[in-house]
């Protein structure tokens, strides 16, 4: 399992086309093969912080994603409103306690 985790920053006056872009798009992520589980995330003292919270079967199933159309599409409007780089990770669990 791959644990993938984005952060964007955006424009203030560009999220509502960035919130809408997203519900428009996240049951086509969250069921695109290999993905598990998907959450999007607002920074709790940084409003223009976002961070979406994935998890996918392995480094090729995002791999395959990020080739897709789907990706191409969403990245290629959600680019257009940032206000910095974003940055990504992809990790694995190692430990989890209840």
């Amino acid at each position: 399992m791959l644990i993938r985790v984005v952060r964007m920053q955006f424009h203030e006056e560009k999220i509502d086309a960035f919130l809408e872009n997203f519900h428009a798009n996240k049951e086509k992520i969250r069921n695109f093969p290999g993905c598990h589980h998907l959450e999007l995330w607002q920074d709790e003292n940084f409003s223009t912080i976002f961070m979406t919270y994935s998890h996918w079967e392995s480094e090729e199933a995002l791999n395959q994603y990020r080739d897709s159309e789907l990706f191409k599409g969403v990245w290629a409007f959600t680019k257009t409103l940032f206000a910095g780089k974003p940055t990504a990770f992809s990790s694995k669990k190692i430990v989890e306690l209840p």
